[in-house]
């Protein structure tokens, strides 16, 4: 179920008047919360529910263990099996035949023919999302930061909630679990800034992303030898504003969403392309991921104590596993490690130079142009199908230059682009604002500007109706 469908334009009020009908009855509305978040997962795919239910009661019965268990080495196994009890199933629906593949090219460069029969499996929709979910849950009671649930209906709807179930952000047990337990609340003003926020993603969404992907990105991609050398690189730079506008649109629609509900979710982005350097950029993309890594992996394996050699390294196998974490396909490998490289680069760079405490205006624009190039060159990799398509869009940027001539440099495409630059430029407080006047305006304005939008929207969005692209993680 798509959050720019019908289905969910009917879906939303339904759930909503049946979840604040039962708010003051807490179990009530909790069994409401999450049988109307198995119907949203089950309208992408109903049998990965049974693999959902599965994993969910595994990592409770995991932190039941842990709440009672005094024994190092018991607390440890239990960790294990809920840790296992994941990757396992992360690495079975979504690395197997990856894997496969690899073992298979590695026995037929050594000579040796293996058959390789694709398993097939369906990948859940947003497993990497929930797998991550669950492992933060029990990871975290055991290491006491958070108290371990009795109900299993609590840790299921914390893993089953809707809105970020399918792309995130990636939400923690401990800022869930405690808003779970409280009587909802709802003022006007909170209602109208939800409400004016899933209105922006999905502008974002359907006036931008899709635009586009369907008008520039997509043309490009699937043949960049017949685009000019302008029309590639209008793509490139497309692409990277297409996957941030897809991405924060979810986020912007599933935080807003939550709102409606009487949920508070943490922000996701934070003007990512504004970095001063790749290790800012990593602190305002997909923030929830990153806070994960470095929260259960950059941290435990050393972060920054120890040699530089051990920083580097750690440096460099997170950025590996966030590539990874992406997809089962070498080209994310490669995307990760690269930017893993770099960011070692980077902090080489400030052990032997040093870092300036107070860089002049042209340092930081020179620092965050240069950035900004860098992650959408990387973004090549990224988007094309494979390494070979990708080499073939990095050459074919300097190629078939024409002069200026760019025939899919369209009015709307380069109107699309300007926007998308300057909605990027703009100050999150003037955003802030607008949502004040809109939750402050009389009902009528509010539901003139709403309809107004929606015609607007199914005007200029693109005929064909895309998934989110992270949906697909």
């Amino acid at each position: 179920m798509l959050f720019h469908s019908l289905q969910f334009l009917l879906f939303l009020p339904l759930a909503l008047t049946a979840w604040w009908t039962a708010a003051d009855r807490p179990t009530l509305r909790k069994v409401i919360l999450v049988v109307a978040s198995l119907v949203f997962y089950m309208a992408w795919s109903p049998a990965p529910v049974v693999l959902l239910l599965f994993l969910t009661f595994v990592d409770w019965a995991v932190g039941r263990g842990l709440a009672v268990s005094t024994s190092t080495r018991g607390r440890r196994a239990l960790l294990a099996l809920s840790l296992a009890n994941n990757l396992v199933a992360l690495g079975v629906f979504k690395y197997a035949d990856w894997l496969t593949r690899i073992v298979v090219d590695a026995a037929a460069w050594c000579g040796v023919t293996l058959v390789y029969r694709p398993l097939g499996l369906l990948l859940p929709v947003g497993l990497s999302f929930l797998v991550f979910q669950g492992m933060s849950y029990t990871i975290d009671v055991y290491r006491r930061d958070l108290v371990a649930r009795r109900s299993f209906l609590d840790v299921l709807a914390f893993m089953t909630f809707f809105p970020h179930v399918v792309a995130g952000p990636i939400v923690r047990a401990a800022d869930f679990l405690p808003q779970l337990g409280q009587r909802p609340h709802v003022d006007d003003d909170t209602g109208g800034r939800a409400i004016f926020r899933i209105v922006l993603g999905l502008g974002k969404k359907l006036v931008v992303a899709d635009l586009l992907e369907a008008n520039l990105v997509s043309r490009v991609f699937a043949d960049a030898n017949a685009a000019t050398g302008l029309d590639v690189t209008a793509a490139v730079v497309g692409y990277t504003l297409q996957i941030y506008y897809d991405f924060s649109a979810y986020s912007d629609i599933a935080i807003g969403t939550a709102a409606l509900f009487g949920f508070t979710l943490k922000e996701n982005f934070d003007k990512p392309y504004l970095s001063a350097n790749l290790f800012d950029f990593w602190r305002r993309w997909h923030m929830s991921l990153n806070t994960w890594l470095r929260d259960y992996l950059y941290i435990p394996l050393g972060g920054n104590r120890g040699n530089r050699a051990h920083v580097l390294g750690t440096v460099f196998v997170t950025m590996v596993v966030a590539g990874v974490w992406h997809g089962a396909d070498g080209r994310f490998l490669v995307w990760g490690a690269l930017h893993g490289i770099l960011l070692c680069v980077v902090r080489l760079w400030w052990w032997t130079v040093g870092r300036a405490k107070h860089p002049s205006i042209l340092r930081t624009t020179a620092t965050t142009l240069l950035t900004f190039v860098v992650v959408v060159e990387l973004r090549i990799i990224f988007r094309a199908p494979d390494l070979d398509a990708a080499a073939v869009v990095f050459t074919a940027q300097g190629a078939h230059w024409a002069g200026l001539a760019a025939p899919l440099l369209t009015p709307i495409v380069v109107a699309v682009l300007v926007a998308a630059v300057v909605g990027h430029l703009v100050p999150h407080a003037t955003y802030h604002r607008l949502a004040g006047v809109f939750a402050r305006a009389p009902l009528p304005v509010r539901a003139v500007f709403l309809l107004g939008t929606a015609i607007f929207l199914q005007q200029v969005s693109s005929a064909e109706t895309t998934p989110f692209i992270y949906s697909r993680f």
